[in-house]
């Protein structure tokens, strides 16, 4: 019994060494190498594999066999993987039974140059997109990846494999050209979903990263989803010309500061076709610099030559034909910052907007209405509308609210050159920069408009048309709008009452139109313009001149008068008469500098000092574009008479000659000679044969005047003067 009992304690002893032996430090063999690769061969028919020894470690608590191979290689044809390790467990029993049974086999890569991997598979699948793939990528960097196969009781391998492993200094080229590099990230990958956790990557030299993306297998295609970080980035040069070239409005940047955070998903199929993309990102925008080339001088007084918006919160959304940015923040376009909001929705070709602009201490006009902001009351202007693919720009609503100061614009159409298609109505209500009333409407009718108001202040209309191109280039097409104003201001002295009659705008010039008013005295005003075979005649009557003549600066204290203007224009050049009846000149600084270097200083101590009177003003004139051609001007008064002849080069050249008579002791003898008198002066009194001739010449700021002072009338001067007495008596 003692020897049995002792061979039994040896041998169990024998057993338990073995067993620690096995389970600690295991064996080599090559006799599972057929096995395995047999295993290899049933994932792939393709594949083959260089083995060395395999060495056997006993789990003797699961009563497996680990078998686990060092260095092996995967071989398709020429192409092959260097492999870290192959594992396996192999059940005791089936050893036992004689039947190799792996229920599950472990892979672990060294590090693989992607692009090797690439060509391997290439080489193992024949997929053209891979093909594709590779040239177009060039995809580069290192793989190490950890791969678990199951196999069921057959052997047949499951479709539970997992895929762990992560990526370092991948980099490649998009199909656009850009470089993505600095590439790192963990990923898992399963038969239904690929993971993608602590990516890392830098995008034209800019650093992103990420906390996880997937993809989902769906039937044909994956569903991708994901986010995307990035701290302060300030845009190169080259990618600031990109946004240019994909936003759909024209705007140019100078700098571009942001930070961002970006949630993402698409579908993408086995050609890698993209569809149901949608992006919707919160951005940061620091500070944005765009370059203002826009015309903004006469609107914003103080408008600098760089826009910056700081401090914008941004919401992007993208989803296939839908592009949303809605946006809120400060904006510096003046001297100080203003606020701002934005919406910007690109639906296909429509793109639909809806901004605010709030003008805190900077200055704001509106020219054609005479407004100008109050410094000190913030000035909300909003905004809403869309853009069409024909780049047609449709105003839902445009408004502008200051205190009591509304002004609201809806339904307003405009071409790709801002000028108006249509409108439905504009309501005004304001006082403007003269602390006027201003309270009127436009609204449509059919194709054409009514203007209706109580109060209208014409002060700075008047100013536009007199100095400024008559033809107007706002409208689009052709229309008719009737006029009703009780009240239209001409200046702190003027007012006409009841304003009526039409205007008819043909290829955006007026075509015809007939104005009719009267002041408070039943004085009148008459306008008319009529277009006929080619040829503009345009009418102006008004009883008091002032209004109008008073605006020329070099003119002052003009007062009286009655003014008559008649003007055909043909094929761009018209030729105009202007006349005004029994009108008085304190202060002509032309003129006074004539009659001092004439020597005639009694008759310029009058001008300066209580005026001179006229008794008619004709102006026989010619204009071609910029050039003036002033055929005569004669003026006739008990005190002087002028005539005068020459042409204005508009901003450039004034020249001007003629002859100025005074009505002196000399020339009244000389009238009062019998018969000779009445020929050679005229019975009245300011006609006379001795006078003086002139030249005025230079720029406009820079007149050059000389005077001969004594001269023997020219047979025009009488014969012009000799014709005024005739249409006198």
């Amino acid at each position: 019994m003692k020897i049995i009992l002792k061979t039994i304690s040896y041998f169990i002893l024998l057993i338990s060494i073995l067993i620690i032996y096995l389970s600690l430090f295991g064996i080599e063999t090559t006799k599972f190498n057929n096995q395995i690769q047999t295993k290899v061969k049933e994932i792939n028919s393709n594949l083959s594999v260089e083995l060395n020894e395999v060495k056997l470690i006993l789990d003797p608590f699961r009563l497996n066999l680990n078998v686990k191979t060092l260095g092996p290689k995967i071989k398709n044809e020429d192409k092959f993987l260097d492999i870290q390790s192959i594992k396996t467990n192999v059940p005791l029993k089936s050893i036992f039974f004689n039947e190799f049974l792996i229920e599950q086999v472990e892979i672990s890569t060294k590090s693989i140059e992607i692009e090797s991997l690439i060509s391997f598979i290439k080489s193992i699948y024949k997929i053209p997109e891979l093909i594709v793939l590779e040239k177009l990528l060039k995809i580069k960097g290192y793989l190490i990846a950890d791969i678990k196969l199951e196999f069921d009781e057959k052997g047949n391998l499951k479709d539970n494999y997992l895929v762990n492993g992560l990526v370092k200094e991948a980099k490649f080229k998009t199909l656009k050209n850009e470089n993505i590099d600095k590439i790192n990230f963990f990923f898992k990958i399963t038969k239904e979903d690929f993971i993608f956790e602590n990516i890392l990557l830098r995008f034209n030299d800019y650093i992103f990263n990420s906390k996880n993306i997937s993809a989902k297998k769906n039937q044909d295609y994956f569903l991708v989803s994901g986010n995307f970080e990035n701290d302060i980035i300030d845009l190169s040069k080259k990618d600031l010309d990109l946004i240019k070239d994909n936003l759909f409005f024209d705007t140019e940047f100078s700098k571009v500061r942001f930070s961002s955070n970006n949630n993402f998903s698409f579908k993408i199929d086995k050609k890698f076709r993209l569809k149901d993309q949608k992006i919707i990102s919160k951005i940061k925008l620091h500070e944005a610099k765009i370059l203002n080339n826009f015309n903004l001088k006469k609107t914003f007084p103080e408008v600098q030559n760089v826009i910056s918006l700081l401090d914008n919160q941004i919401n992007l959304e993208y989803n296939d034909d839908i592009f949303l940015i809605n946006g809120n923040g400060k904006v510096l376009f003046q001297k100080t910052e203003d606020l701002i909001s934005y919406k910007y929705e690109k639906n296909k070709d429509k793109l639909i907007f809806e901004n605010s602009l709030q003008i805190k201490k900077n200055p704001f006009h509106i020219e054609l209405l005479n407004y100008e902001k109050n410094i000190d009351e913030d000035t909300i202007i909003k905004i809403n509308g869309f853009r069409d693919k024909n780049k047609i720009i449709s105003l839902k609503l445009a408004s502008l609210s200051e205190s009591e100061n509304k002004i609201e614009i809806k339904d307003f159409h405009f071409d790709k050159n801002f000028r108006f298609i249509k409108f439905g109505i504009i309501d005004l209500d304001y006082l403007d920069k003269n602390n006027h009333k201003n309270s009127f409407s436009i609204s449509r009718k059919k194709d054409n408009y009514i203007l209706d108001g109580v109060y209208f202040n014409a002060d700075a209309l008047i100013e536009k048309i007199l100095f400024e191109d008559s033809d107007n280039n706002y409208f689009n097409k052709d229309f008719k709008i009737e006029i009703k104003i009780d009240n239209v201001r001409l200046d702190n002295e003027f007012q006409l009452k009841n304003l009526d009659g039409n205007l008819y705008f043909k290829n955006r010039k007026l075509f015809e139109g007939s104005l009719n008013g009267k002041f408070s005295d039943d004085k009148k005003m008459n306008f008319t313009v009529n277009t006929s075979e080619g040829k503009k005649i345009t009418t102006f009557f008004i009883d008091y001149a002032r209004p109008i003549v008073k605006r020329y600066k070099f003119i002052k204290g003009f007062d009286g008068g009655v003014l008559d203007f008649y003007s055909s224009k043909v094929n761009n050049i018209s030729n105009s008469t202007l006349k005004i009846y029994d009108f008085k000149l304190n202060e002509l600084p032309t003129l006074t500098k004539i009659l001092t270097l004439a020597s005639l200083q009694g008759i310029a101590d009058i001008l300066s000092g209580e005026g001179i009177r006229f008794e008619e003003f004709e102006m026989n004139f010619q204009n071609d574009g910029d050039l003036m051609n002033i055929n005569e001007i004669y003026a006739i008064g008990p005190a002087i008479s002028v005539l005068m002849e020459g042409y204005v080069e508009k901003n450039k050249l004034i020249s001007l000659r003629g002859t100025l008579v005074p009505a002196t002791t000399i020339n009244k003898a000389i009238g009062s000679i019998p018969v000779l008198g009445k020929i050679l002066v005229g019975s009245k009194t300011g006609e006379g044969v001795f006078g003086v001739s002139f030249k005025i010449k230079g720029q406009p700021k820079n007149l050059d005047t000389s005077v001969n002072p004594i001269k023997t009338l020219t047979p025009r001067f009488i014969t012009r003067t000799l014709e005024k007495i005739k249409k006198a008596n």
